[in-house]
């Protein structure tokens, strides 16, 4: 984090006004990186760094939600990329830590001791995968991994071209909860 925010103490960054100054200012490469931690797509990023400066972390989402909307499948191929699979976290201290510790926190519901649940996760990943020929992308966070296994399930009955289209949702929820973090300073 810049020296503005680590400046503005704990409540300015917070509440989002530091973070998005530290955003808004940060140099366009150093902002692309941040960006690219957060969603994987290189065009995404660049966009999202040239429509700067934000008046709010809103802004921001709205203007990702747009971008997202035009990505190719090949970009959206590219963002997730940068997700592990459900059920299978990252592993701390790796190359990219602000992504895997996002991917780790987002799915924290998922119990790691419940290997009954586990089990059928990575099967239907894989079934997903054979499917639709990418891993299947679902915004976690607040969700068990009961749930995510039942979400996997359903999409599974859906066709390619509409299973992208989830995927564009998916990708702007998770999208726009890094965002919010990003902006507001917090790892």
């Amino acid at each position: 984090m810049g020296a503005d925010a680590v400046g503005m103490g704990t409540d300015a960054v917070r509440m989002g006004t530091g973070g998005l100054t530290w955003f808004n200012e940060l140099p366009t490469r150093a902002v692309q990186q941040a960006l690219l931690e957060c969603c994987a797509a290189p065009r995404w990023a660049e966009q999202m760094a040239a429509a700067r400066p934000y008046a709010s972390a809103e802004s921001a989402i709205r203007q990702s939600g747009a971008i997202v909307v035009s990505l190719t499948v090949t970009e959206l191929a590219e963002a997730l990329a940068g997700h592990p699979r459900i059920g299978e976290r990252p592993a701390g201290g790796g190359g990219n830590p602000p992504t895997g510790d996002w991917s780790r926190g987002e799915q924290s519901g998922v119990d790691p001791d419940d290997a009954r649940t586990a089990q059928a996760l990575a099967e239907a990943n894989l079934e997903y995968e054979r499917r639709f020929g990418h891993i299947y992308l679902v915004c976690a966070s607040g969700r068990t991994g009961t749930e995510l296994l039942a979400v996997l399930r359903g999409r599974l009955q859906n066709e390619p071209e509409d299973e992208w289209q989830v995927v564009r949702t998916e990708l702007q929820k998770i999208n726009a909860l890094r965002l919010q973090r990003l902006m507001a300073g917090l790892p």
